[in-house]
């Protein structure tokens, strides 16, 4: 059995959430999904240790403090406790050399881990004409277009250069640091998706492919599930 920790939203006082949708995507005959809590950061070290991935999930909107900006006025309601909890659990995996999928806000923290920055809001930081970055139609519907590298980890795993995906959010990633590297994007420009540059699986991608029912979608899941195989199968040999 392969172990998947799949991170949680705080959702009311004393209440935590995952959508169903991200434990399906990744739930089969030889995987053990485990909902992480948010709790005490030091704790992540442990999890990463005993996991063979990691699921980042989207979510809300993430606090500025943690890449030293003050709160713009279009920042949406936070979470600090789950912020510092999933940025332990992302330098842990990368600490690690864990597989990680990143999805949305996932994403943005994974590249926050890492040393990067982010859009606190896209349609009033963004210097250039944005397409619609969180469409109006239901969450299974690709929205827009976009183009990735085509040397990536990403292209080859989903077999091509351009997907039309679905879109929630008015946070982005801006800058993205070594040793990660932008390999997707949509037509304004806007990053859509990154992955380590050596890493055989640290992929973020600003979409939710949990939610969409394409074959794109499914091989993406289907590539994060044999890196983490590929993990533990590591493991047990050292």
């Amino acid at each position: 059995m392969i172990t998947i920790g799949i991170t949680s939203s705080i959702v009311d006082i004393g209440r935590l959430s995952t959508a169903l949708d991200n434990i399906a995507s990744i739930n089969g005959k030889q995987v053990l999904p485990f909902v992480l809590p948010n709790i005490e950061p030091t704790k992540a070290w442990s999890y990463m240790k005993n996991l063979d991935g990691l699921l980042m999930t989207g979510g809300g909107d993430i606090n500025p403090m943690l890449f030293n900006e003050e709160p713009h006025p279009q920042l949406g309601s936070i979470t600090p406790e789950r912020d510092l909890f999933e940025m332990a659990l992302a330098k842990a995996a990368l600490a690690e050399e864990k597989p990680v999928l990143a999805i949305c806000r996932g994403m943005q923290i994974l590249n926050l881990a890492a040393g990067g920055d982010m859009y606190q809001d896209l349609p009033s930081q963004f210097q250039g004409e944005l397409i619609q970055h969180h469409q109006r139609a239901p969450r299974e519907y690709g929205s827009h277009q976009i183009q990735m590298n085509d040397s990536s980890t990403l292209t080859s795993i989903v077999g091509t250069q351009t997907m039309v995906v679905n879109s929630f959010h008015h946070q982005a990633v801006r800058h993205v640091p070594s040793p990660f590297a932008v390999v997707g994007w949509t037509n304004d420009g806007v990053v859509e998706a990154i992955e380590h540059e050596t890493h055989p699986f640290q992929v973020g991608v600003q979409w939710h492919p949990e939610n969409m029912k394409d074959d794109y979608s499914k091989k993406l899941f289907q590539g994060f599930l044999h890196a983490c195989e590929s993990c533990r199968s590591r493991s047990k040999a050292n």
